[in-house]
């Protein structure tokens, strides 16, 4: 969508994700090899019984399913900043849930603007595990 056809509010649901026990250690042996992602043995002693997703890759697991129902799509120029906060542990085999909302729109001359969507993202239980706000310029019509 262009700049101009979004509205603050505008939503849309994100297709859920299941975290996959084996592409989460793959990606965390690669991205983030710390005992709590990569050990079982060492995790099932900490205050989460178990491993964890790595942040990051959470995050990415539900931007994936956001590039389906992206509002931006062929109109987007580049991204500029996306800020990212985990509220929960995400767990193997988890499965997320996520909404997109346009959260402010900031025209920057008559060829561009800036879109930030937000999207909060929940497991299984309905528990909010993060929220990231991402900022993109977009072409105008």
């Amino acid at each position: 969508m262009y700049f101009n056809e979004l509205a603050i509010g505008m939503k849309t649901a994100i297709p859920s994700t299941v975290i996959e026990k084996e592409e989460m250690l793959d990606f965390a042996r690669k991205y983030d090899n710390i005992p709590l992602h990569t050990d079982e043995e060492y995790a099932k002693n900490t205050r989460f019984g178990g491993l964890i997703a790595p942040g990051v890759m959470s995050f990415l697991c539900v931007w994936a399913k956001y590039l389906e129902v992206d509002f931006f799509g062929e109109e987007l120029i580049a991204g500029m900043s996306t800020k990212i906060e985990w509220f929960r542990p995400v767990f193997p085999a988890d499965t997320l849930t996520a909404e997109a909302e346009i959260t402010n729109l900031t025209k920057r001359n008559e060829h561009s603007g800036i879109a930030e969507v937000t999207i909060n993202a929940y497991n299984q239980n309905n528990e909010l595990v993060l929220k990231a706000t991402t900022e993109a310029l977009l072409k105008c019509r």
